[in-house]
């Protein structure tokens, strides 16, 4: 017997290998709500929305070129450049007109709807009336004065340019600071002229000069709203554009046109064609001449043609250069502002590199960094020399195909090729601007829209830098076509720029942008994942924004959300209810049609949905959809029945939800304040009421076999000794609260609030605190007259009704408060002599009366008691959270990319890897200390040291150098191996409680710290072993248990956590076995004990997640089957042992062989196919603990007589430990916690003196 006894811990060594397989174990509380705070991405300021649109209305062409005669100051060449807008002006007796009005036309080509006037030859009386008319019709739009000064003097150096008298016979001069005065501003200046630097740089002195003049008529006094100050800073919003430099004449090369400058700002296709012919004529194929360029066919504006590719592809390319070039708001300033001035200064570029090749340095205010020798320079002419290989075959035969360029394809190559690699700390991709140009392009959308999708998915900076190179009208104007294939891609990219600037949702409604995502969310066919990026985007468009509400309102949003809820995605049921929360948000139009749809009663089904961010979203949704202005009876009912299903979800495991579930009630208390305060003053009574009753007699509360569970009852009936059902009962319709008084839903919503302020999750209590705070005063100051008016046998104001019901059956005593009559009519009278509440709300006890803390003056630091002032209105006493917001940032983050946990090679992945392989060593060091166990003694003290306080609780860790020891509050960490002191944390557990519970959850990985106290709370620590005040972090705290019930002797918080499966066991003073799932967040199971004592000891085969097994009080052992229904899963009790089990154990094995052991100091094997066990043990008499090792043959147990006895599993003796090592070494304490180290033969001991040792088996000697 004893050899099959023994098996299971051979068989264990062999099975550790399945064990070591970290890869495979699960890590809990590991997802993004437990690893970062709950809260919204910092809101960076977007620079991509131009701060105002501006529009060149009015363009003034002023041509000075006296045809016929040259300027004295300029000595030409023969021959010499003489074309004017590609007009010869010697041609023709009306050549200056001929040219005028082809200048117009080539300023029209780039904006057809601005009001042209020509200027030929003026006088400066006809400069001041054309500038003057031009600003006057213009009001604040920008004007533009184009200056051809080639027939007239080079400007001064005084600021003057040229023009003439009335009969031609003499130059004026024309000031620029005069020109200042009747342009005005914004204004755009284009100088076409020898030397026209020289007007820039004077044009700036003007400008300074004027705000000095301006400055002294306000007689240095600030200037204030509505005074000329506005005009100081608005002669700096003009733009020039100059020939060349302040030194420099205009080529003369007459092959070259003679207004260069003024070719390439309005004809670039033309002029970039020849000029290329004239620097490459060496290379190009023959018969290419400077005619044949004029005849190359298309059209500028159709992109299928040759000319109109040539276009698109010079557009694409000078935007790229300036976007990679100049400074962001620069960029913005003069290439997204205004279409022509955009124009211009891509052409301008062109310009810089032509006449620089002619030694003209074109000019700019605002000045530009160069740009003439920028590598994509070379792509355009590559793509000229494609066009021109083309041209003398298309020329020659009329069916000849064009073979377009493959410049976008490459670009988009390209663009890929940077995204395989692209990050924030690396340049900005020089091909965005390209991919912007050819969304609206069929040939390329589809991939450039993927590509865009991949960019916009790198983070918000990369969806900051798409809206700053223009994308935002592109990917708007594209939500008007129907093409199915693009829905995915435009989705995805709407959601990932509403997820960085949600102002775009202005945008949306006005172009009726929502109504692509409502058809995207009713579109069955549809992903999932794209539905649920649609109802992001619903959201986000709906989101404190009225418009955005209304117009989603109108397009069935409601419905479609509703009809969805039971999707299998749990990111689609989530961003639904959110969806649904945020559309009614304030606005009762979308509230009373959800109530049409019984939308409240379809979003109960996710209360208890698997997924804790679907169960907060589902909260979040009724918290708002409670808060509605138009106040009615049948509003009133709804609300209430709304309340009592949040109030059900009160005790959920994720503080998530529970979080959201203390907003959402503070809607409720907010509009029924004064029913709340009149139920809070009322319970108030009852608690002093069982206070000075419980004094008067001096006898503990009894134990009640069981808690009736009713909707009015304690909020905890789901801890009754019975183990019933837990939750709130619902009803059937929210329209009617049948079999509910309305000051039961108030009093159960109250006593909700109490538990979530007295509860583990710090936030969350502050968070119920601020609501429970605010009632108690308000109760406390309107319940002062009742003293008064008790005394002369007064009434007091009962809470009114908020609507007429029928009469609740089931008649209260007389002398209590008949709540069935309430009306809205006057308030009803009645007697405060009785401390309870009629109906069921009477059945509401508290065996461990956490609510009663309220009023004790022992936790008055637990809720903050409010100086005696005038109670705030609940309205300003809001409590809210940033779950929406947090959820949010979701979209902002990368989807697309490996996390950097899956991924092999980021860093965290080798830090994982690393620890697994020194897991695996520890486990494999610790399997010859394992087989030897069983006849070795263990009694060798590597580590002693006093604790802050009595161990408790003592843990080892079971890779890593440091044992935890848990004392009434808080845990120490001892490095055992080096003998030091590690850190000490406080749990933060409520006062009177003391931590009875604790183990390490995911110690393979990064490893958590679990701590259980008395009360029933559980708190789960991240970087425990991080020394200050900020280091530990809470990761999860929830209430496992509720209401232990106390006695004489008392087992706390029993807990049992199962790594393999994410479950945790827990128990204690209580009649049933809770399963907590850790995934989920969640309650599981309630399992009856079917025990008349308390749970003290808790076991599981976590591999085959079926059995369970627990030690009780009475001695019995009970073994229950997980997969059967509660009341029928107990399958056998022991019952040989006769006084309180300390340890129950099941090996591991395919035989499971089961461990009990009571302080009697009897140790019992069990088969767990018997009902009798197959050995027994008899140690020690008064047992204080027990410990059994998980591997090895080998147990301890401590004895109140100041030893600990180590034997084997054959009864063998194998130490005694009596006395400390070391000189004098005095006598050891009262054990009072033991634990073996998980794998190696290591014991941990702690005593009632405070002592906490290590032992070791002998060290072997080499």
């Amino acid at each position: 017997m004893s050899s099959e006894l023994e098996q299971p811990f051979i068989n264990e060594l062999h099975e550790e290998d399945d064990e070591a397989r970290d890869w495979d174990l699960l890590i809990a509380f590991n997802e993004l709500r437990h690893r970062e705070k709950i809260q919204g991405s910092k809101k960076v300021a977007q620079t991509w929305r131009m701060k105002e649109r501006m529009k060149t209305v009015s363009v003034a062409l002023v041509l000075c070129l006296n045809v016929g005669v040259d300027p004295p100051d300029v000595v030409k060449t023969s021959p010499c450049a003489r074309l004017e807008c590609w007009i010869d002006p010697l041609s023709s007796q009306k050549a200056l007109e001929a040219i005028g009005a082809n200048l117009q036309k080539q300023y029209e080509r780039w904006q057809p709807r601005a009001r042209y006037k020509q200027s030929l030859d003026p006088t400066v009386d006809e400069v001041k009336k054309l500038c003057s008319s031009l600003r006057r019709n213009a009001k604040e739009e920008r004007v533009l004065f184009h200056y051809n000064g080639h027939g007239v003097p080079k400007p001064t150096v005084n600021g003057e340019i040229w023009v003439f008298n009335k009969s031609y016979t003499q130059y004026i001069p024309l000031s620029v600071y005069d020109l200042q005065t009747w342009m005005g501003s914004p204004s755009i200046y284009v100088y076409d002229c020898s030397n026209a630097g020289i007007i820039i740089e004077l044009f700036r002195q003007f400008s300074l000069q004027r705000e000095s003049e301006l400055e002294s008529a306000l007689n240095g006094s600030t200037p204030r709203f509505g005074s000329p100050a506005p005009a100081v800073s608005s002669v700096r919003n003009c733009i020039q554009l100059a020939a060349c430099g302040a030194s420099e004449l205009l080529p003369m090369n007459p092959e070259l046109p003679a207004d260069l400058f003024t070719s390439c700002l309005t004809t670039p296709i033309r002029i970039a064609l020849k000029w290329y012919v004239l620097q490459n004529t060496g290379r190009l194929v023959p018969n290419i001449t400077l005619d044949l360029v004029d005849k190359v066919p298309g059209q500028l504006n159709d992109r299928r043609t040759m000319l109109g590719e040539l276009n698109w592809i010079f557009t694409a390319i000078t935007d790229t250069i300036a976007w990679n070039t100049l400074p962001r708001e620069l960029f913005q300033k003069l290439f997204r502002q205004d279409l022509l001035v955009a124009s211009l200064f891509r052409n301008f570029l062109l310009a810089e590199r032509i006449m620089r090749s002619y030694n003209c340095t074109p000019m700019s205010s605002p000045r530009l960094p160069p740009t003439y020798q920028h590598p994509m320079w070379q792509a355009w002419d590559l793509a000229l020399d494609i066009c021109l290989r083309q041209l003398p075959t298309l020329l020659e035969d009329e069916n000849a195909q064009f073979h377009h360029s493959p410049f976008f394809t490459e670009q988009l190559t390209a663009f890929q090729v940077w995204l395989s690699y692209g990050s924030e700390k690396r340049n900005p991709p020089e091909q965005l601007p390209i991919v912007l140009q050819v969304l609206l392009s069929q040939v390329h959308r589809l991939r450039a829209l993927d590509l865009l999708g991949r960019f916009l998915d790198l983070g918000p900076w990369a969806v900051s830098l798409a809206l700053s190179v223009g994308i935002f009208p592109y990917v708007l104007k594209l939500l008007q076509s129907s093409a199915r294939e693009l829905r995915p891609l435009l989705v995805f990219i709407w959601a990932k720029i509403l997820s960085v600037d949600s102002s775009c949702q202005t945008d949306l409604v006005k172009d009726n942008g929502h109504k692509y995502f409502l058809s995207v969310l009713a579109d069955p066919y549809m992903p999932a994942e794209h539905r649920t990026m649609a109802a992001f985007v619903l959201a986000m468009i709906v989101n404190d924004y009225k418009q955005g509400q209304d117009a989603a309102l109108q397009g069935n949003v409601i419905s479609n959300c509703l009809e969805q809820l039971s999707d299998s995605s749990a990111s689609l049921r989530q961003w639904l209810a959110l969806c649904l929360g945020k559309v009614w948000s304030n606005f009762d139009n979308a509230r009373w049609c959800g109530v049409r749809d019984r939308a409240h009663e379809k979003l109960y089904v996710l209360l208890n949905d698997p997924s804790p961010e679907v169960r907060a979203s589902a909260v979040f949704a009724l918290g708002t959809f409670i808060s509605v202005t138009d106040r009615s009876d049948q509003a009133n009912n709804i609300d209430l029945g709304v309340g009592m299903m949040l109030a059900s979800v009160g005790n959920d495991g994720s503080s998530l939800v529970r979080k959201e579930v203390v907003v959402a009630l503070s809607s409720l208390v907010q509009q029924f304040e004064s029913q709340f305060t009149n139920v809070v003053v009322q319970w108030m009574e009852e608690e002093k009421q069982k206070e000075k009753s419980a004094a008067v007699t001096g006898e503990v509360p009894a134990i009640q076999p069981s808690i009736t569970n009713s909707t009015g009852g304690s909020f905890t009936s789901n801890d009754s000794f019975s183990g019933e059902s837990s939750t709130v009962r619902r009803t059937h319709s929210s329209s009617t609260l049948a079999g509910t008084t309305f000051s039961s839903v108030y009093m159960t919503v109250w006593k909700v609030l109490v538990q979530l302020a007295l509860g583990p999750h710090k936030e969350v209590a502050d968070m119920a605190k601020q609501i429970v705070n605010t009632l108690k005063l308000k109760a406390t100051l309107s319940a002062r007259p009742t003293h008064v008016m008790q005394n002369s046998k007064a009434c007091y104001s009962a809470p009114s009704s908020p609507s007429n019901t029928a009469p609740i059956h089931g008649t209260p005593p007389h002398n209590q408060f008949h709540e069935e009559h309430l009306t809205p009519g006057p308030t009803m009278k009645r007697d405060f002599s009785s401390p309870h509440l009629s109906g069921k709300a009477n059945s509401y006890t508290s065996p461990h009366p956490r609510a009663k803390k309220l009023l004790s003056d022992k936790n008055s630091a637990m809720i903050h008691e409010e100086k005696e002032e005038e109670p705030r209105n609940l309205r300003q006493t809001s409590v809210t959270t940033e779950f929406f917001e947090w959820s949010c940032r979701h979209f902002a983050q990368p989807l697309m990319r490996l996390s950097e946990e899956q991924d092999p090679e980021s860093s965290s992945h080798h830090k994982r890897e690393f620890r697994f392989l020194r897991n695996n060593n520890v486990r494999q060091d610790a399997r010859e200390e394992q087989l030897r166990a069983g006849f070795n003694r263990l009694d060798v003290e590597v580590f002693v040291n006093k604790n802050q306080g009595i161990p408790a609780v003592i843990k080892f860790h079971p890779y890593e150098g440091h044992v935890a020891v848990a004392d009434k509050d808080g845990i120490c960490f001892w490095d055992w191996e080096q003998g030091t002191k590690v850190n000490y944390i406080y749990n933060e557990n409520l006062k009177n409680t003391k931590i009875t519970a604790m183990d390490f959850i995911n110690p393979h990985d990064e490893s958590l710290l679990l701590c259980g106290t008395d009360d029933g709370s559980v708190r789960i620590w991240r970087n425990y072993l991080s020394e200050g005040y900020d280091g530990k972090e809470l990761v999860s705290a929830f209430q496992a248990i509720n209401d232990l019930i106390p006695t004489v002797r008392r087992a706390g918080l029993v807990l049992d956590w199962e790594q393999e499966s994410g479950m945790l066991l827990a128990s204690g003073d209580v009649r049933i076995i809770r399963i907590w799932d850790s995934q989920r967040e969640t309650k599981v199971q309630d399992i009856p004990t079917g025990a008349e004592s308390c749970v003290t000891s808790l076991a599981s085969d976590s591999f085959g997640r079926s059995l369970l097994i627990a030690g009780c009080g009475d001695g019995t052992v009970r073994l229950f089957d997980r997969r059967l229904a509660p009341s029928e899963c107990r399958v056998m009790t022991l019952r040989e042992h006769n006084r309180w089990v300390v340890k129950v154990h099941l090996q591991k094995g395919s035989e499971g062989k089961i461990v009990s052991a009571s302080n009697a100091g009897d140790v019992r094997f069990w088969d767990p196919r018997f009902t009798e066990s197959v050995r027994t043990l008899n140690l020690t008499q008064g047992v204080t603990a027990l410990e059994i090792h998980k591997h090895a043959d080998v147990l301890a147990c401590g004895s109140p007589n100041q030893f600990i006895g180590v034997y084997n599993t054959s009864g063998d003796n194998l130490s005694t430990i009596k006395y400390h090592e070391g000189f004098l070494g005095q006598r050891i304490g009262a054990a009072s916690c033991l634990a073996f180290h998980p794998y190696k033969v290591k014991l941990a001991a702690g005593s009632t003196d405070s002592f906490i040792s290590v032992y070791s088996t002998p060290v072997k000697r080499s």
